[in-house]
């Protein structure tokens, strides 16, 4: 049996990055690959601002006047998005948050640390400073988050929520992203049901095809789901045609095996060529990798273990990183945390084990009763994945490698 490693670097090293692009608006490219790096082309904040509601002064001018206790007239009053005058030397400036800074105030003190005292002759009042005072106090310098010509988000990396709202701040109104890569989905097996339909003997809903399903919108694919397919050589061969003609990535569940009524591995030693290989990993051993010659090109093949829980690691494990390299992306492989067990595991096994785990209110790892491949249940009552080497017990208080869903969607 293959290393997971060693499979997921045979499976890295022949598939390449699809090279289409795209414009899209930026907040609709959320989990979209960038494929051009953001520069930006002005200073974020593009003028010093107040960081509070307050009032702008000099700090000397305070000082000269014996520092906290002082008064000072207000001469302007300054609001977002309106143009200050020059500070009138001993004066102060009533300023609201995110206000541009009077030329020649070097600190702004929050209101609560002053009192506003009745008008003077300016007709705008007094103010007395109830706190000690420096320079640049509460001030947000001009440039101080991004500088004109800074890299601001970098071609490869995954986009979320913030650094959305980054490109925004340095003005970008579209991101030049990967295109979405276009998977055909479809589950072999005679026993198959979609839900809602009635169930005959000996037959099952097709759970993975949702899961799956599910998976690939989450990475950002455009799936064409052709449903189940007849546990037959002709109808796996016609499939696999079919699903190649506008396909980047065909993804099966089911019939990997060698067992009389699993017919992918012939019909893709036919339409392109195939690897079997039996990874060294629990749940999901058995995994095929291919491809279905198409005219002009090829389209790559992946075909996950048929058990739900087998075809749902699987596809974090191996198709996750495929996905991401046909995009474009730099980072391929998910962060791991080291959390202690809240639980004993005796069944050391030789395969590298992914157990089903969720975070306590404690921070520890409790495990889900029923580690079966069959199992979904254990899946969706999970917080992530414990990756378990080979060979491997487990006592209470021990620390494990955990893999967060989060990491993995």
């Amino acid at each position: 049996m293959l290393p997971m490693e060693d499979a997921l670097q045979r499976l890295l090293s022949q598939v390449t990055q699809l090279g289409r692009t795209e414009s899209v608006p930026t907040p609709l490219a959320r989990g979209r690959v960038l494929a051009q790096d953001l520069v930006s082309p002005l200073d974020v904040p593009p003028y010093d601002n107040s960081a509070m509601d307050g009032y702008a002064m000099r700090a000397a001018d305070v000082a000269a006047l014996g520092g906290e206790g002082a008064v000072l007239p207000v001469s302007q009053r300054v609001a977002a998005g309106s143009v200050p005058g020059p500070l009138q030397p001993g004066t102060a400036a009533r300023i609201f948050t995110g206000a541009t800074v009077p030329e020649g105030a070097d600190a702004v003190l929050m209101q609560e640390m002053c009192e506003a005292l009745p008008e003077s002759g300016s007709g705008l009042g007094r103010v007395r400073i109830n706190a000690p005072l420096v320079a640049g106090l509460h001030i947000r310098r001009r440039g101080e988050d991004l500088r004109t010509g800074q890299p601001v988000l970098t071609a490869g990396m995954r986009l979320n929520a913030a650094s959305l709202g980054l490109a925004a701040t340095a003005g970008a109104a579209a991101l030049t992203v990967a295109a979405r890569p276009r998977v055909a989905l479809f589950s072999t097996g005679d026993e198959l049901v979609l839900p809602g339909e009635p169930l005959g003997p000996g037959q099952i809903y097709n759970s993975n095809r949702t899961t799956l399903h599910a998976l690939l919108l989450a990475m950002g694919c455009e799936v064409r789901d052709l449903g189940i397919v007849p546990d037959s050589l002709d109808a796996t061969r016609a499939a696999l045609r079919d699903a190649a003609r506008d396909a980047d990535l065909i993804l099966s569940s089911g019939g990997v095996s060698v067992g009389e009524e699993d017919h992918l591995k012939p019909a893709l030693e036919r339409e392109g060529r195939l690897d079997l290989w039996q990874i060294a990993i629990k749940p999901g051993k058995p995994l095929a990798f291919g491809e279905v010659t198409r005219e002009g090109g090829r389209t790559w093949f992946i075909g996950l273990p048929g058990n739900p829980v087998s075809s749902f690691v699987t596809f974090l494990l191996f198709v996750r990183p495929v996905l991401l390299r046909l995009q474009g992306a730099t980072q391929l492989t998910p962060r791991g945390f080291l959390l202690p067990a809240e639980f004993t595991w005796t069944k050391a096994d030789k395969r590298r084990e992914f157990l089903r785990a969720k975070l306590s209110d404690a921070g520890g790892l409790q495990l889900f009763g029923n580690q079966s491949s069959g199992v979904m249940s254990s899946a969706a009552w999970a917080d992530g994945l414990i990756d378990l080497p080979p060979g491997s017990t487990v006592e209470p208080g021990q620390p494990l490698r955990f893999l967060p869903f989060n990491e993995l969607f």
